[in-house]
């Protein structure tokens, strides 16, 4: 069974970074043929270190997340449509199930169409700054879907354990709800921090998906498995042409999209506890910008040069492919350190 099962995965990986790499020219197209560029790079006196850096970058598509959601969008539907016209073996590819993929690929969809609006909205230069949605006007976005997700597995399938590794499950009863906001709007904010390098965000989250693939594997749930199989392989291809010097941008659709179905994914796999390790440059990223907050306001000054904190070690005279490569090391580091937590956290 399980032999069949890592197949699947594997050959969903393969179709759905072919079907991407098939994708992205007519993406890439589009995007130059509409200037849908990312224009508003943000203004030396606002951020010196990152216009330094990368004021040459304001003719570069965005939206480039694209690619990636609707790989796995697609592919969710034709296999969907295939297994309800055919049945039989189409039946192997369809991983749409109600109870493990329904809410992730419902909020990754959501997710991704909210911020394809923000990156128009900010190519336009409409929004309180001529950028879009605001830091906080996103937040309270990612609130609202989490609220609403939280709610649903609170209230509609009875959900309020948290598995606290070496310790076991613990009932958090009606704080299931906000530990689940929490977790969700951290895992969002931290995906959009660090999408500021070519190829930053996107090698991280691909460490990240594929330790909750393996995750998903191990507890048998096979679908939510390739359905994170179906995210890493448009991940990768996706990648192919985000590397430095990056043919698009992922923009707020590609972020937003992946940032809140990390989260969502980390709740049904009641792994939450195991995101520090599996993303731990996201947590680093968005920390990162809290505390050069809390600092400014306390002390008038910077702690760090920039943030999120890529920019700070750009600013401190690293290139930019080192500083990703760097973070991918890392990121591959803890997120291997993290597995082996989780299984000895299972198994022990």
């Amino acid at each position: 069974m399980d032999i069949f099962e890592a197949v699947r995965a594997l050959l969903i990986f393969a179709f759905s970074f072919v079907v991407a790499l098939i994708f992205t020219p007519f993406v890439l197209h589009g995007l130059r043929k509409y200037g849908l560029n990312k224009k508003n790079i943000r203004g030396e006196n606002h951020a010196p270190v990152f216009y330094h850096f990368h004021k040459g970058k304001s003719e570069t598509p965005t939206m480039g997340g694209v690619i990636i959601w609707g790989t796995v969008i697609f592919l969710a539907l034709l296999f969907l449509l295939a297994d309800v016209i055919f049945n039989g073996f189409a039946s192997y590819f369809n991983f749409v199930n109600r109870a493990e993929t329904y809410i992730p690929l419902g909020a990754f969809l959501f997710a991704a169409v909210v911020g394809l609006i923000d990156d128009f909205l900010g190519i336009r230069g409409i929004g309180p700054k001529g950028g879009g949605l605001t830091m906080k006007g996103k937040i309270l976005l990612y609130t609202g879907v989490a609220l609403l997700t939280a709610l649903w597995f609170y209230f509609k399938l009875g959900w309020s354990t948290l598995f606290v590794p070496f310790i076991g499950v613990v009932d958090l009863s009606f704080w299931y709800i906000p530990f689940f906001v929490f977790v969700i709007v951290a895992s969002a904010f931290s995906a959009n921090e660090a999408d500021g390098l070519d190829g930053l965000a996107g090698g991280i989250l691909f460490f990240t998906f594929g330790a909750l693939a393996v995750v998903s594997f191990v507890m048998h749930r096979y679908d939510l498995a390739v359905m994170n199989a179906a995210i890493l392989g448009s991940l990768l291809a996706f990648l192919w042409f985000n590397i430095y010097p990056a043919r698009f941008f992922m923009g707020d659709t590609g972020s937003m999209s992946l940032g809140i179905t990390l989260g969502v994914v980390a709740m049904l796999t009641n792994t939450a506890l195991f995101l520090p390790f599996f993303g731990f440059i996201l947590v680093v990223e968005s920390l990162s910008v809290i505390v050069q907050m809390v600092y400014k306001k306390f002390f008038k000054k910077k702690l760090f040069l920039s943030t999120p904190i890529h920019h700070h070690f750009e600013g401190l005279g690293w290139p930019e492919s080192l500083v990703t490569m760097r973070f991918w090391f890392i990121s591959a580091v803890s997120t291997i350190f993290g597995l082996v937590l989780f299984f000895l956290a299972r198994f022990a």
